[in-house]
């Protein structure tokens, strides 16, 4: 599957890009797992495949043409603006991005656990007794499977 686990935001995973469309990506990186379906809304189907052993659940979605709008992993390896990232608190992280240019985010508590997001292509961070446990960011997809340019 994935050997490289850049972070690239707005863009994808190492070399998996964002608007591959799912069947092509099924046959380039195999069966997942599980797979996870969300037809509740009209306008919008999404497909969730989760590949367990490599740390990564992908997101796709569009009404006629579903495309990877949508990534989330645990990976030990992930890495953003060329740090490795799983295990960073939540200082270490908010300087890491503000030191990027981006330093407006939100944050929500919830019991033990703490989220950050970003709006800087929809990341969002989730920390586990101090420590970051996983991400997942994303681009808004049309009901045709286009990537939507904010």
């Amino acid at each position: 599957m994935l050997k490289n686990f850049e972070i690239k935001p707005s863009l994808g995973l190492g070399n998996l890009e964002f608007g591959l469309v799912i069947d092509k990506f099924i046959t380039q990186y195999g069966e997942p797992d599980e797979v996870d379906t969300f037809d509740e809304d009209e306008e919008m189907n999404t497909t969730l495949l989760h590949y367990w052993k490599q740390g990564l659940s992908v997101f796709f979605v569009g009404l006629t043409n579903q495309v990877l709008a949508g990534i989330e992993t645990d990976h030990p390896e992930a890495s953003l603006f060329g740090r490795t990232i799983m295990g960073l608190t939540e200082k270490e992280l908010i300087a890491l991005l503000a030191e990027n240019g981006h330093s407006t985010f939100e944050r929500e508590e919830e019991e033990k656990d703490i989220r950050l997001s970003y709006d800087f292509s929809m990341m969002d961070f989730f920390f586990r007794d101090g420590k970051l446990v996983f991400m997942n960011f994303g681009v808004m997809v049309d009901e045709n499977g286009q990537i939507e340019r904010v």
